[in-house]
């Protein structure tokens, strides 16, 4: 309510619905575009179900006690869903009464192998992308999926010991940063800069390929993925939950108090599901070979993939090799029924010095890839990186300071470390080893933010400002 409050203080109220358009015309679209694209596919080979005999299995799952179910319960996060026939919060006050049935339910779903077909059923709300775009337009909605909270506790019991086994016996992929403990997307980024910066030490030059897929997660075919996890040592009782999970799903739309008819889904995995993110995963775990094969570096997160490749500045294969690559990479994903988005994917030439210039233009099919800017520019100074957060971090500023003899502490406090200060630490590892001049617009930008929520004067110094609100200041973490 602060939040929602503040915005509509200082902000402009986002456009209203699109009065003309109503939930199936949403529905329609939404179930439309995937079948479109599934339709480019043609329907995969019956594969063979044959475990290898050099990898380890994974049969069954073990049992949940009450504590166990209970602490599931209460660490989920309570979301609002018409689905749920109990409110989340409700249903975590009342835990203690309703864990034994909780426990019997998840447990009986565990043994026989069969996910509840009340759990398959998905609400679907459509969300603007953007504020400023039109909202007439189906095309500029993004659907977002809320989940049964019952369901949704089911699948972290399945998550929690199905990844113990993948990572116990090294099975996911090393290079994979996404949804997995002690990894982000700061890992990822720093995993793929790093290793453009040393091939700059060594005066080798670098060439970065952005993959951008077009909604990996809807158009997973079932078949192929319960394959894919057949290899991974999945089977017996395990498998076939999975199969019972991955069957007979469907959704509905709500908007504007409307709720459209029900659609079935015979492809893809729930987003905004526990296991979503590391079934996908799974399924892509082969494109990593592929692109080793050819040479090329990569880290993922999530179906996100970046590959890189550095080599010397007078190579003439490098065009013919990244043609190769992409070319093999784009097989394989409609192998997987993945529509690869070439059009959209990003290319970054990093030279060996700021001398060299190389021209790369990549001819695939109907498409031409061209080097483009992304979050790291070709020299790794992240300068355009650090003028845009300096200048939302200002705006943010700018407003707050509108209103701040209004705010208690608390509330001062609250705003600029969500607006502020949240922006100067994402991925701010990344700025590590940056020269002072490159960093001293950031720790002027943390300066300003300790004096308005002190209330003090700009000549003020920071430094016992930072120490009374505990943060530390950007320079001096850079330099250490």
């Amino acid at each position: 309510m602060f939040f929602k409050t503040f915005s509509s203080l200082l902000f402009s109220p986002p456009p209203p619905p699109a009065s003309i358009l109503i939930a199936d015309d949403f529905a329609t679209f939404f179930i439309n575009k995937i079948k479109n694209i599934s339709a480019q596919f043609s329907t995969p080979q019956s594969i063979k179900h044959i475990l290898s005999a050099n990898i380890h299995s994974f049969t069954s799952f073990s049992s949940l006690s009450e504590a166990e179910i209970s602490k599931l319960i209460l660490s989920n996060h309570p979301t609002t869903c018409l689905l749920n026939s109990i409110p989340s919060h409700l249903l975590q006050a009342i835990s203690p009464v309703v864990v034994p049935a909780l426990t019997h339910i998840i447990n009986i779903s565990l043994h026989t192998g069969v996910f509840p077909s009340t759990f398959r059923q998905a609400r679907i709300a459509p969300l603007l992308k953007k504020p400023t775009l039109n909202p007439s337009l189906l095309e500029n909605y993004r659907p977002v999926s809320l989940l049964h909270f019952i369901a949704k506790t089911l699948e972290r019991a399945v998550f929690n010991q199905i990844s113990a086994f993948f990572t116990q016996n090294k099975l996911l992929d090393s290079n994979q940063s996404g949804f997995k403990s002690g990894h982000s997307n700061e890992t990822a980024l720093l995993s793929v800069v790093e290793a453009l910066r040393l091939a700059r030490a060594e005066s080798k030059s670098s060439i970065l390929i952005l993959l951008d897929l077009s909604v990996a997660f809807n158009t997973v075919n079932h078949q192929i993925l319960l394959s894919a996890l057949l290899a991974k040592g999945i089977s017996g009782t395990a498998l076939q939950w999975f199969e019972s999970y991955l069957s007979d799903r469907s959704f509905k739309v709500s908007w504007r108090s409307e709720v459209s008819t029900s659609h079935h889904l015979t492809t893809g995995v729930p987003q905004g599901s526990v296991l979503g993110p590391l079934l996908v995963s799974v399924y892509m775990a082969s494109l990593g070979s592929v692109i080793q094969k050819h040479g090329f570096s990569y880290h993922c997160y999530a179906d996100d993939t970046q590959l890189y490749h550095s080599f010397h500045p007078d190579d003439p294969t490098v065009a013919v090799c990244i043609s190769a690559c992409l070319t093999d990479i784009s097989c394989l994903m409609k192998d997987h029924h993945l529509q690869l988005k070439l059009a959209k994917t990003e290319l970054l030439v990093v030279p060996a010095n700021p001398s060299f210039h190389h021209n790369f233009t990549i001819q695939l099919g109907t498409s031409t890839i061209t080097p483009s800017m992304v979050l790291i520019d070709d020299q790794l100074t992240f300068s355009d990186h650090i003028a845009k957060t300096v200048r939302s971090c200002r705006f943010a500023l700018f407003n707050i300071k509108k209103i701040r003899p209004f705010l208690s502490e608390h509330a001062a406090q609250l705003l600029v470390q969500a607006l502020v200060l949240s922006r100067l630490d994402y991925c701010n590892a990344l700025l590590a080893g940056l020269p002072a001049s490159s960093i001293k617009p950031l720790q002027l930008t943390q300066n300003a933010a300790a004096r308005l929520f002190f209330n003090e004067l700009k000549r003020m110094h920071f430094t016992p400002l930072f120490i009374n609100l505990h943060w530390l200041p950007i320079y001096q973490f850079m330099l250490a």
